[in-house]
């Protein structure tokens, strides 16, 4: 007997992209309704490709959140922007965002045109453009926005976003159903990322080192989970972690005066983590220095890049 054909929904994969600090995990974060995606409000927080699905009773769309495209010499920057340009190839539809509380002047417009077509040249499908932030300033900008970006590129759309309050998600949507092809789901329908809980935890940890450090701490700094274990009987997980730093200088920065930065560290990622996974968390921190670790190839590997 012949198998049931699959069925066929509108799917595709879908790749987030544009400069730093953007919004682009705010926005998938947004339309998934839970956060997968860390979120801090400084510059090339997203180091890795993050995976989003977003499920609907006659779609699937694959999202690829990918770090910040900027320029950069240092090694680990340069990962991450080889990551993201090669997140442009093989989509079905991308997603370019900016921040619309930045203006394009005209004077920047020729560096950043420039800049931007490095960027647009490795699109070969339809590609969206997302004026993020929009809440942050004068409607009456909008439009002249649209029309310095207009000039950049032929985005099939332009739209006036934001992310943070979830404005013009339903229409981001709408937009990329038109140009999705129909074809089977990559995902089971409860599946929100295909990241583990390991990498989630690493990830979530090393937020809460952004969002409670300053000045280049956070640049610096690196969170490798050593173990991981899972007690079922206790519906609870022990977790063990590394945070790499690149200083001797930066340790007492994190531990803190009588260890209180890193009990504050621990206290909100052991929150998030379990919000996360749903059960009871035993977390506990350690601080390693790795001289240099940003320039550090098989370093960099052992982190997944």
């Amino acid at each position: 007997m012949d198998a049931f054909p699959a069925e066929t929904v509108s799917s595709g994969m879908v790749a987030l992209v544009g400069p730093p600090n953007a919004g682009k995990s705010t926005l998938l974060n947004t339309m998934l309704g839970q956060k997968i995606s860390i979120v801090t409000p400084k510059p090339q927080t997203t180091r890795n490709r993050i995976v989003g699905v977003l499920n609907g009773p006659d779609y699937q769309i694959v999202f690829l959140d990918t770090p910040g495209l900027h320029r950069s010499s240092g090694l680990l920057n340069q990962e991450m922007v080889k990551i993201a340009m090669d997140s442009l190839k093989g989509m079905d539809a991308v997603l370019f965002m900016v921040d619309a509380s930045r203006p394009l002047t005209k004077a920047d417009r020729p560096e950043k045109g420039h800049q931007y077509l490095d960027y647009f040249n490795e699109i070969d499908c339809p590609a969206l453009l997302l004026l993020n932030k929009i809440d942050l300033i004068d409607r009456r900008q909008v439009l002249p926005l649209i029309d310095s970006y207009a000039a950049l590129y032929p985005f099939r759309a332009i739209m006036p976003v934001s992310a943070l309050r979830g404005e013009g998600v339903p229409e981001i949507i709408d937009q990329l159903l038109t140009v999705l092809p129909r074809g089977i789901r990559y995902f089971p329908e409860d599946s929100l990322t295909d990241a583990s809980e390991r990498f989630l935890a690493a990830e979530i940890i090393r937020e809460k080192v952004f969002l409670l450090t300053g000045q280049e701490i956070p640049y610096s700094s690196a969170v490798m989970i050593e173990s991981f274990k899972e007690d079922d009987e206790r519906n609870s997980v022990t977790i063990h972690a590394t945070i790499y730093l690149e200083r001797p200088s930066q340790k007492p920065i994190v531990i803190g005066k009588g260890g209180a930065k890193l009990k504050q560290i621990g206290i909100a990622a052991r929150k998030d983590i379990e919000e996360l996974i749903g059960r009871h968390v035993m977390l506990k921190l350690w601080i390693k220095i790795k001289k240099h670790w940003t320039r550090d190839e098989r370093f960099l590997k052992e982190l997944g890049f």
